[in-house]
């Protein structure tokens, strides 16, 4: 073997001996006493002899060769399989699939020196072989000497002769043998550009950065004027206060600014006393995608505003009272405490409050509030039209014009102090890009933060988020260590579903268990973290489509809960190619058959898909033709149009009329398809690799387009 590869051959030996018995561990190998399982010797092969990798999985095209003359390396510590060497390209291969020719050696048949230039003298190994051999301090020769390297390693009678060993390196005179010491200071050469987060407003004063942070927030709470100073009141409740500190970054992950944000302590307020009505809507995820493809599909722009102190434009209805913020006492009146005028960040009624006064002021310039989703806003105006989403004070804003956008976006500023970010790039922590294909939706950032608070950072990658053989059960196993770092990671994976319906079966599976987590919970958690560290990349894709077309797939696992035996209900719809809606939902009771199961979920996709045609005739999109919705279980499709009331389906009766009437109308209309083509497969059950993959395809969920030339 040239001396190029005698590593590998050092590798190799100590792999034997860590599976070959051992007599300082009574003959038992090193392997087992780590692992504690057998050894298993299947995979031994001669070191260095001729084989033939697979090269398919690799190959750049059909026609490519499907193995190549390679010789035996050993095994790679991080890859299953065998280490090669390709002769013609000098280029390692790893592969598990090799077919091996154990009595050829192609080194064998070349002298050294044309294979590989020896090695210097001061090199492994004549330098390691000859210093074992030699007493460190006295440099008296040892009692058996190392053999010439002519015993050690034989060529072949064709070889070129070896080269002598390398003579002893000469002796120098250090520090340590002379006896000298010195105390090693270890200096951190560490940096990070970034203030961390401050635990209190004590040691936030003391950073530059967050105390200018702390000092915006105040300055914008007495411009509003959120409070005033009035003296404490006998027999009142005395709200709290709080600090809390962000960093905010942008799309591409970089510093933007320090956040220091001043709230209330909503849990030291009494209900009935100072907080009644507490409810506030979000935009559903749902309007969201549909007023993106309707935005796409008509190529109209779309701009993002954010409202600045957003909550402290609310007003109260209640009287609140609120201690002094601190570091900011003022010293004259220590003893006052503040008298709330406006709503704040922490209150009950904060977020209900500054939406009312939105939907005054957008009603007031001319828009409509939607019957569908209350937080969607639509102003018509001759033929223009523009929609308004509002989710807590993040906006975004699509008009069929720029000069009917840009005349609301100044309609805005004069009645709120917001910041104009320009084109939609980043919403709701969702990266955004628009080019000639469409949006490309995608959360890498934030799942690259779930990794980190997770620790798995580095992890290895999965080709599927959940296993196919088998099903959690609530019992089993010990409970995890820590149950709060269980739910956090699953709250912030319900939300990377946003973009992200490939994980949807999997984080709903997960999320049964918040309760009372078990370690076969907290696997299935790390394994979706292991499949999202593969396909951070990946998002929804929304295209230019059709607005005239909505397709859904429905399908339910029955009885698949081991515990329960509650059946678990999917469906996904398209609006056009692009999809918009998606579910995954333990169903409430046990279903007795698999048609009544597949039957609850069909009336739950019919309902949303209902809603969804409402919501597309406010857009003024409407559908005029029927919603075609894809189920695999015969009974069900046949049960969604027979008039004839059964004894076995009088359980699930207002579920039949509900979806017959929509049938009868001519809204819906079903159609049967094979379970290799129900897309709605994704949301009830774990699928091999090849069909989720395929499936995952289907749903528009991918990574980013790459550009095709002449495209900026």
């Amino acid at each position: 073997m040239p001396s190029t590869y005698w590593v590998e051959a050092l590798h190799m030996a100590c792999h034997l001996f860590n599976i070959l018995p051992s007599s300082t561990i009574d003959n038992d190998t090193p392997f087992s006493k780590l692992f504690q399982k057998p050894v298993s010797y299947d995979h031994l092969r001669v070191f260095g002899c001729l084989c033939y990798p697979n090269l398919l999985p690799t190959s750049a095209h059909k026609l490519a060769p499907r193995s190549a003359k390679c010789v035996f390396l050993g095994y790679p510590s991080n890859h299953r399989g065998y280490r090669c060497l390709d002769l013609s390209t000098n280029k390692n291969i790893l592969s598990r699939h090799v077919v091996f020719d154990e009595s050829s050696f192609p080194f064998n048949k070349a002298p050294l020196s044309q294979t590989s230039s020896p090695p210097p003298s001061s090199s492994f190994p004549f330098s390691i072989l000859h210093n074992l051999h030699h007493d460190p301090v006295t440099e008296t020769p040892a009692p058996n000497p190392p053999p010439p390297a002519s015993a050690l390693f034989t060529p072949s009678p064709e070889a070129a002769p070896a080269p002598p060993p390398a003579p002893a390196p000469p002796r120098y005179q250090t520090r340590s043998r002379s006896g000298i010491s010195k105390k090693k200071i270890i200096f951190s050469l560490h940096t990070d550009i970034i203030s961390p987060l401050p635990r209190s407003h004590v040691q936030a004063s003391k950073d530059p950065h967050w105390n200018g942070a702390m000092g915006t927030e105040y300055d914008a709470q007495i411009k509003s004027g959120t409070w005033k100073l009035v003296p404490r009141p006998l027999n009142a409740n005395i709200v709290n206060y709080m600090w809390l500190f962000r960093h905010k970054f942008d799309a591409g992950g970089r510093l933007s600014r320090y956040k220091a944000r001043l709230i209330a302590n909503g849990k030291s307020q009494e209900v009935g006393i100072d907080c009644y009505e507490t409810f506030s809507p979000v935009v559903k995820p749902a309007t969201i995608r549909t007023v993106l493809h309707v935005a796409t599909s008509r190529d109209w722009p779309i701009h993002q505003l954010d409202v600045k102190n957003a909550f402290l434009n609310g007003t109260l209805d209640e009287v609140v009272y609120m201690h002094q913020p601190p570091g900011f006492v003022d010293p004259d009146k220590p003893d006052h405490v503040c008298l709330l005028q406006k709503s704040l960040y922490g209150l009950k009624q904060a977020p209900r409050a500054w939406y009312q006064r939105f939907a005054q002021f957008a009603t007031r310039i001319g828009f409509k509030q939607s019957k569908c989703d209350a937080s969607l806003f639509i102003k018509q105006q001759g033929k223009d039209i523009a929609y308004l989403l509002l989710y807590v004070d993040d906006i975004a804003l699509t008009a069929s014009n720029q000069t009917l956008l840009r005349s609301i976006i100044n309609s805005l500023h004069s009645e709120f102090e917001m910041t104009d970010l320009g084109k939609l790039h980043y919403f709701l922590g969702i990266a955004i890009n628009r080019d000639s294909h469409g949006l490309h939706l995608n959360q890498r950032n934030y799942a690259a933060d779930i990794l980190h608070r997770a620790g798995m950072s580095n992890c290895n990658i999965s080709s599927t988020p959940v296993d196919t053989s088998s099903k959690l059960s609530a019992d089993a196993g010990k409970p995890v260590a820590d149950p709060t770092l269980y739910r956090s990671l699953v709250g912030a994976l319900q939300y990377l579903t946003f973009t992200r319906p490939d994980i949807t079966y999997a984080v709903q599976q997960i999320c049964l268990y918040m309760h009372d987590p078990r370690e076969p919970h907290y696997n299935a958690l790390k394994r979706i973290l292991r499949y999202v560290k593969g396909t951070l990349d990946h998002g929804i894709q929304i295209t230019r489509s059709s607005l005239n077309k909505i397709t859904a797939y429905t399908d339910a696992d029955w009885a698949g809960c081991p515990t329960t035996r509650r059946s678990t209900s999917g469906f996904c719809v398209f609006l056009g190619d692009n999809i918009v809606s998606w579910s995954s939902k333990r169903q409430a009771t046990v279903s007795r058959s698999s048609a009544e199961a597949e039957y609850r979920g069909f009336a739950n996709v019919v309902a949303e898909t209902t809603w969804l045609r409402n919501l597309l005739l406010e857009l003024r999109c409407p559908v005029s033709s029927a919603t075609i919705v894809y189920c695999d279980n015969v009974s069900a499709v046949y049960l969604s149009t027979n008039p004839i009331q059964h004894q076995r389906t009088k359980h699930v009766e207002i579920d039949i009329h509900f979806v017959r009437e929509r049938v009868s109308v001519g809204q819906v209309r079903v159609l049967h398809v094979p379970s290799s083509h129900q897309y709605a497969d994704i949301f009830t059950k774990g699928l091999p690799s090849a069909l989720f993959t395929s499936f995952r395809s289907s749903l528009s969920v991918r990574p980013p387009l790459a550009p095709t030339a002449g495209v900026c």
